[in-house]
């Protein structure tokens, strides 16, 4: 259903058949990070490729899988959702995704939210 190939952005994931709204794209599995470690892991190449965890989001994890490879957009095609249960993180399509298109999330977790990234958004 989804590849990883190359992207205007570096790396992508790319939808390798149509998906349909509301389908679930992938369930990435987690490493939740444990607090003591949150610090160092802010000083380590996973610095941009964690996810808010847990019920008030107050604790970070690492998704594996293709989780931590979807791109950032202000108009994404796609949503993330937290399964705490499960431990992984959802990405589901918000809108029809055609074969060869690439996949994209709002980084600030709601697919409406316009708030600034700490990165400069292209």
């Amino acid at each position: 259903m989804i590849e990883i190939k190359k992207s205007r952005y570096g790396r992508g994931i790319f939808a390798t058949r149509s998906i349909k709204k509301g389908e679930l794209i992938h369930e990435a599995p987690v490493i939740v990070c444990p607090d003591d470690q949150y610090k160092k892991l802010k000083k380590t190449a996973l610095r941009d490729y964690y996810f808010n965890w847990g019920k008030n989001y107050d604790h970070v994890a690492v998704a594996l899988g293709y989780g931590s490879l979807f791109n950032h957009s202000y108009k994404p095609n796609a949503k993330f959702d937290n399964n705490l249960k499960q431990e992984t993180v959802d990405f589901y399509a918000i809108k029809n995704i055609k074969a060869g298109e690439e996949i994209f999330v709002n980084y600030n977790g709601d697919p409406d939210d316009k708030a600034p990234l700490w990165f400069d958004v292209y």
